[in-house]
């Protein structure tokens, strides 16, 4: 928020990076923090990369929509102010998914 973005740091192929990204698609704006898929990808590399980045944006959309559909106020306008409480509440409604679909798999 306010062009501020949490500290991440990670490795890949031996490169350190020191800030996160996120996975996005066409309607995003061109900003380096969103990684959007090759639009028109040649080589085997570039394939790759767009259908895994594709698949892992889709799982993430599923999985919020699970969150979504259980806990049905997350889908609208927040009312809160303070984004440390939007952040809290976010948090634990998807610790309390998880929760209901760990225990609804030890029922089966």
């Amino acid at each position: 928020m306010h062009g501020i973005s949490p500290e991440v740091s990670f490795e890949c192929n031996g490169n350190t990076y020191k800030h996160g990204y996120y996975l996005a698609d066409g309607i995003y704006p061109e900003w380096p923090l969103f990684m959007k898929p090759i639009s028109k990808p040649e080589g085997e590399k570039r394939k790759n990369y767009t259908e895994r980045q594709e698949s892992e944006r889709k799982d993430v959309e599923r999985g919020f929509a699970g969150v979504q559909n259980r806990f049905h106020f997350i889908a609208y306008p927040c009312k809160l102010w303070n984004n440390e409480a939007m952040k809290t509440v976010i948090t634990c409604c998807i610790i309390l998914h998880n929760m209901i679909v760990e225990d609804e798999w030890g029922e089966e």
